[in-house]
C-alpha cells in the first residue's frame, strides 16, 4: 500500500467545510478523473473514476464520522483504498483540512504513476480546487451533520 498525505489551509469557518466535503456528489467538480460519486446511505458511497487511463468503479463505507472533525472510510471492493480526512479549526474564518489516504497501485500503470508522484499531485491539485470552490462560492452547497460511530 502506498500513502498520501496532503494539507490545505481554506480561508472558511470549520462547519462550512466540513459541510462541504460531506456533499460527495459534488466531488467531481473539483476532484480530477472523478466521473461520479452516488451516495448510497449515510454511510456507503459508490465511485467512478478514471485512474491510470482506465475507469474503476468501487463501493466505499464510511466508517467514522464526526462533524467538523472527521471522516474516515475504506473501500469495500473494486480500487483499494481508505484514508481519513481531518478538518481543524485555526482561527473562526480560516481551517486546515488534512487528507490521509492508503491506495493499492494496481498494473505497471497505476505503479509508475505512484512512482513518479502523479497520484499525490493530483491529491494536491484536488484540495487546491476544493479550496477554491468553497472560496469562490462564500458557502457551502450543503451538508450532512450525522454522526457515524467507528465499530470495533
Amino acid at each position: 500500500m502506498a500513502r498520501i498525505e496532503k494539507s490545505i489551509d481554506v480561508e472558511a469557518p470549520v462547519r462550512a467545510v466540513y459541510n462541504q466535503w460531506t456533499q460527495f456528489e459534488e466531488f467531481p467538480q473539483f476532484m480530477e478523473g472523478v466521473e461520479a460519486v452516488k451516495q448510497m446511505g449515510d454511510d456507503r458511497v459508490h465511485w467512478k473514476a478514471e485512474i491510470g487511463g482506465q475507469v474503476k468503479e468501487w463501493d466505499a463505507k464510511i466508517t467514522e464520522q464526526t462533524p467538523d472533525q472527521r471522516i474516515a472510510w475504506c473501500a469495500e471492493d473494486g480500487a483499494e483504498n481508505g484514508g481519513v480526512v481531518t478538518f481543524h479549526h485555526i482561527d473562526d474564518t480560516k481551517t486546515r483540512v488534512m487528507l490521509q489516504m492508503d491506495y493499492d497501485p494496481d498494473g505497471f500503470v497505476e505503479k509508475a504513476g505512484d512512482m513518479m508522484g502523479f497520484v499525490g499531485r493530483r491529491v494536491e491539485g484536488d484540495l487546491d480546487r476544493f479550496k477554491t470552490f468553497i472560496e469562490e462560492r462564500g458557502r457551502e452547497t450543503g451538508g450532512w451533520r450525522g454522526e457515524i460511530k467507528r465499530s470495533a
